[in-house]
């Protein structure tokens, strides 16, 4: 149950943090959004406030905001509709009402004979009892189309993403990657904080384990490295990475200690990883810093580093030197959690928040059906002068969104071969 509850906080939240993206910069741009939606499948949830719905579903895996324009939600009159209207005290359609007119008072019957609810908001038609003069109405921005117990909100063409200018649609979809990195570096930041101190990568020797190589040899925490058979160390990424790759061969380190200067002959000891391969450990933590610029900026640097290591990964994607098992779907990342859950509550914030980094990466890949594929239709906008025929653009999507299933089914049974096989 743990495990389950986990999962579900940290797909939620970063999930959450993703659609906030496009959420607020949608409304700042003045589109309409429809539906605010967190999960997928049957509503668990539901609450309406203005024009938009907040929906809370069962699968949390995903979610999305739906915005006038991408929707396909298109309200048509057709010429000979029968429908009420409801006037507010301007003599403007507030509601029109398809189906349910007994449900209300003082409705105005209509027969339509022509309307336009995008540009030029108007209603028109013989009223009920005069079927040769017709009458002129005109609609409310926001008024409410009623059929039955849906009701859809009129979507003016000034409020729909297509009417946006290019670089505002493009930040509307950039948003949701960007507050996935936003996300990262609040929690690191948090976690710099609430740990006291954060990892340096500054060329020092940190805490000095017992009966380690580099105890036996006479290493010192705060002892400054400044260099290992002769080669330079400027981090502690360089430190680290000499003695991995050195076990059982003599390393000549010279520290700076107190201002002076010493030589220590370490030998790293050989330790088996799980692949069989042998690495040298010396039994030395990374150092760590507890000044407040620091804790403040580690959230920058730590997002930034996982980018990168991220960005190496998909870039063995690139060069072919790749695997299925280098990625993880739902139930590999189930399981992940589930390893996570038993360090505690600030290691599933460290995982949280790498996993935010990795669905703001992935979605700006510029595959169709991604956010990073939108943003590549609208450079080819931005160069070609005018955008690709929406039909079209649609087809790339859909085949492209296909594709991502089927990949996805792969790695979900490659993730359930592994946990149960």
């Amino acid at each position: 149950m743990t495990t389950i509850i986990a999962f579900i906080f940290v797909f939620g939240l970063i999930v959450f943090f993703h659609e906030l993206g496009h959420f607020l910069f949608a409304k700042r741009s003045g589109i309409l959004v429809r539906d605010f939606s967190i999960g997928f499948g049957p509503k668990i949830f539901a609450y309406r406030k203005k024009e938009t719905q907040y929906t809370l579903r069962l699968l949390p895996i995903g979610g999305y905001v739906r915005m006038a324009g991408e929707d396909g939600e298109v309200v048509e009159l057709k010429p000979g509709y029968r429908v009420g209207l409801i006037l507010n005290d301007d003599e403007m359609v507030t509601k029109i009402i398809i189906n349910g007119k007994d449900q209300y008072q003082d409705v105005q019957p209509l027969e339509v004979s022509g309307s336009d609810l995008e540009k030029e908001l108007f209603i028109e038609g013989y009223e009920e009892y005069d079927e040769e003069r017709i009458v002129r109405y005109q609609v409310a921005s926001d008024a409410v189309v009623i059929d039955g117990k849906i009701e859809t909100i009129i979507a003016p063409y000034d409020r729909v993403f297509q009417s946006k200018s290019l670089g505002k649609r493009a930040m509307t979809i950039f948003a949701g990657p960007l507050f996935n990195f936003i996300l990262a570096i609040i929690i690191f930041t948090i976690l710099a904080f609430v740990s006291g101190s954060v990892p340096s990568n500054e060329p020092e020797i940190g805490q000095v384990m017992d009966n380690g190589a580099a105890q036996e040899a006479g290493l010192k925490q705060g002892d400054e490295v400044i260099s290992i058979n002769g080669k330079a160390m400027d981090s502690w990424q360089d430190i680290f990475s000499t003695v991995e790759k050195s076990p059982n061969k003599e390393l000549d380190f010279k520290v700076d200690r107190d201002g002076k200067t010493q030589d220590i002959e370490v030998t790293p000891k050989a330790e088996k990883t799980q692949d069989g391969t042998s690495v040298g450990k010396i039994g030395v933590a990374q150092p760590g810093s507890d000044s407040f610029w620091t804790k403040i900026t580690y959230g920058f640097t730590q997002t930034w580093f996982w980018i990168t290591q991220i960005g190496h990964v998909l870039g063995q994607m690139v060069t072919g030197d790749f695997s299925l098992n280098m990625l993880n779907g739902p139930v590999g990342i189930y399981t992940s959690t589930q390893e996570v859950v038993s360090y505690g509550f600030l290691t599933l914030l460290n995982w949280t928040a790498v996993l935010s980094i990795n669905l703001g990466i992935v979605n700006l890949l510029p595959l169709p059906a991604l956010d990073g594929g939108r943003l590549l239709f609208f450079l080819y906008e931005l160069v070609r002068g005018k955008p690709l025929d929406p039909k079209k653009e649609g087809m790339v999507h859909f085949i492209g969104f296909a594709l991502l299933m089927v990949l996805m089914l792969l790695v979900t049974w490659n993730d359930i071969q592994r946990a149960f096989f």
